[in-house]
């Protein structure tokens, strides 16, 4: 595996790939990697000939300040699993390397409605952030296809917008979501639960399963309110839950029967605030 630092090296390795018609697969991440990050790499490598990783930290999209000095760091260990996993080059860059022009006026994107609910409405600015970050890397990378885990559900649709804005041909795969044995969505966040509060946290996953399970054509707003309860009885502080449609990430109170839908939450446990989502009813998507 190859460890670059500069943004020039990477362009040189980057234009050595593409004399070669190499497909190129790129994993973009803020490190303190898990199980579902190394998903992300292997699925890559799979559809690709040429995988790129990155952990990049980006400031820009944290819209507080203590949680990106609490983002957890583990780089040696992550180095380490992704050298095991076979990603042939890791892009490790500072900050200046990605903002060399520093960040104070950068550019704005028109994200629409995306920007304005769930993660839009609790993080603002947050989406933006994503956006800077990822134009400069992919513009860096310059993949074939970029893998990006679902979890992040409304981020993919976010990212899916952004090569839409820069009309690239990049091909988007969305990975499943990763789960620990009860349920719990694989984060970087885990690691910053308490063993108290990672006892509590699969209520989060099993309030989604139980809409999934009560989903019936009508009014869904009981259905989100007895979720809610139920989360916070567990001693969550809860944001948001929410039913959305899964292709256009618009909140429903009533379901046709008909419509691909989403289940969406997000909640706090101490000073850790989780997210995880459900695709709860199908029909004819097109999300990855």
């Amino acid at each position: 595996m190859i460890i670059v630092k500069e943004a020039r090296l990477l362009r040189g390795l980057i234009a050595q790939a593409s004399t070669t018609n190499t497909l190129i697969g790129f994993v973009p991440t803020m490190g303190a990697l898990h199980q579902g990050h190394l998903a992300l790499v292997e699925t890559c490598r799979q559809q690709t000939q040429l995988t790129v990783c990155s952990i990049f930290v980006n400031p820009t999209q944290f819209n507080n300040a203590s949680d990106f000095q609490k983002y957890p760091n583990t780089i040696e260990k992550d180095i380490a699993l992704l050298e095991a996993a076979g990603t042939d080059i890791l892009f490790l860059p500072p900050v200046n390397e990605i903002y060399p022009h520093g960040m104070d006026h950068l550019e704005h994107y028109d994200l629409g409605y995306l920007e304005t609910v769930l993660e839009g409405k609790y993080r603002p600015g947050h989406f933006q952030g994503v956006c800077q970050v990822m134009k400069r890397l992919l513009e860096l990378v310059q993949p074939h296809q970029l893998f990006m885990g679902l979890k992040d559900y409304q981020q993919c649709m976010v990212v899916k917008r952004l090569l839409q804005l820069m009309q690239s041909t990049i091909e988007f795969v969305g990975c499943p979501t990763l789960r620990e044995p009860d349920g719990l969505a694989m984060s970087s966040r885990n690691l910053r639960l308490s063993a108290e509060d990672r006892q509590k946290a699969p209520v989060i996953c099993q309030q989604l399963t139980y809409i999934k399970k009560q989903l019936r054509p009508g009014n869904l707003e009981g259905l989100k309110q007895n979720a809610r309860a139920q989360l916070e009885a567990a001693g969550f502080s809860v944001d948001y839950v929410e039913i959305a449609h899964a292709e256009t990430l618009e909140l429903l109170s009533s379901w046709d029967g008909a419509q691909p839908l989403v289940a969406l939450v997000a909640a706090w446990l101490g000073e850790v605030r989780l997210i995880d989502n459900l695709v709860v009813s199908r029909a004819d998507m097109h999300i990855s």
